[in-house]
């Protein structure tokens, strides 16, 4: 049986090809590692123009946890807002003038006690 026998064959059975509704988007992608005690999994997605929190991403909770970018550490200046949700996909725009390619990771902060929630290093 070869390739397009079973893809021909996947299709005319109603089974999807496609990729995983989790798949990314062509951007540097890195898992999370919770912080502070805190559990924090799943991957973030850096694109040019925003972060992508793909549907495999959980957080357990905390007050005041807000989405930012870093190098080798936490930058305040690229917030990105409130996290939307502890569990699934959700997405943050980049703040004007944000260059994603000078930084290699996503954090997830709370900003009331000025400490790291969980942090992805991108690839």
């Amino acid at each position: 049986m070869d390739r397009r026998f079973f893809m021909t064959a996947a299709v005319g059975l109603g089974v999807s090809t496609s990729l995983p509704a989790f798949a990314g988007g062509h951007g540097r992608l890195g898992k999370f590692t919770g912080a502070s005690n805190h559990v924090t999994t799943g991957t973030a997605e850096l694109l040019k123009g925003s972060v992508e929190l793909l549907g495999d991403f959980t957080f357990d909770g905390a007050p005041d946890p807000k989405v930012a970018l870093g190098k080798n550490g936490y930058d305040p200046n690229t917030l990105m807002g409130p996290l939307k949700k502890n569990r699934g996909a959700s997405s943050y725009k980049l703040p004007a003038g944000v260059n994603p390619d000078d930084y290699n990771e996503v954090w997830i902060w709370c900003e009331r006690f000025n400490v790291p929630l969980g942090v992805a290093k991108l690839g």
